[in-house]
């Protein structure tokens, strides 16, 4: 019993991680049906900003909010400079752009960082909670309770604003938006700089437990891919459910059978998705007449 609330607890806090990477993904594809692969590099910078932004003496909190604004900016620039100039290409174009963007992000971190892992202090100390035989981090409380508050957050935001009912708008019909007056372009804008957000959000909460470098975003981002196609992509609350439920299926793989096969459970949970549950778990289920 005992292992088994250790497993539990190490995976939803991997999961809570791989939930934001999914609810990245789903903002993105939601204002303009992109799927987004350069949502880990996200994560990453959003951890090794606040690092190397902690080491110059700067106070966490500011490193973090440095690096989560910074992040943002990269996300507009790649929708400005990138994604846009490409509008009514194939998705399939649009996705090859953001697999570049990717390796682009990637490469200038490798330059102006490093190639060492690096860690952050944990936010309340090291000293582990003692919950029903296991032990459980102080600053899993933080990955998990971040995740929960920023999906809160997000669905207040699109439930009780004029600019979130906008973002939804352009989500159902892009068309529809631009003919009652929304600015399609500024919320493609808001889209990407929220996702970059979030994701440098989760590589700050993230980094003190599991260190941060450079090339740890390719994993994240299949592992958020893997996630928001479980819980239904698009769907927010999919992507919360989806990061938090693949977390476990790692932990407990990795527990009970090996943890060679941990690394598999992603290409795992993606295949059985499109053969058996195209729509995820909380996908809307679509029909077409011809």
């Amino acid at each position: 019993m005992d292992a088994f609330m250790q497993f539990i607890f190490s995976g939803l806090t991997v999961g809570a991680v791989y939930a934001l990477v999914a609810l990245g993904f789903t903002i993105i594809y939601n204002a303009s049906d992109v799927v987004n692969f350069a949502q880990g590099e996200f994560v990453m910078l959003g951890g090794m900003i606040t690092v190397f932004a902690f080491d110059a003496g700067l106070p966490l909190p500011l490193a973090a909010a440095i690096a989560i604004v910074i992040t943002a900016g990269i996300g507009v620039a790649l929708n400005k400079f990138a994604i846009e100039p490409a509008r009514g290409a194939p998705v399939v174009t649009l996705i090859i752009i953001t697999i570049g963007a990717s390796i682009l992000i990637r490469g200038a971190s490798q330059v102006v960082f490093d190639k060492q892992l690096h860690r952050l202090p944990a936010f309340s100390g090291d000293d582990p909670i003692h919950v029903l035989g296991a032990t459980l981090l102080p600053q899993s409380l933080w990955v998990i309770g971040g995740a929960i508050g920023i999906f809160i957050a997000l669905w207040l935001f699109f439930t009780r604003t004029l600019l979130g009912k906008a973002v939804l708008a352009t989500a159902n019909n892009r068309l529809a938006a631009q003919l009652v007056g929304i600015n399609t372009g500024f919320v493609m804008t808001l889209s990407f700089a929220l996702s970059a957000a979030i994701g440098a959000l989760a590589g700050v909460l993230v980094t003190p437990i599991t260190l941060v470098s450079y090339d740890v975003g390719v994993g994240l981002a299949l592992k958020g891919f893997a996630a928001a196609m479980l819980g239904g992509m698009g769907n927010p609350k999919g992507a919360l459910a989806g990061g938090l439920l693949l977390g476990l299926f790692e932990a407990l793989t990795a527990g009970y059978i090996s943890s060679q096969y941990k690394e598999a459970v992603a290409f795992i949970v993606i295949l059985a998705v499109l053969f058996v549950m195209p729509q995820g778990l909380f996908g809307a289920k679509k029909t077409e007449r011809v």
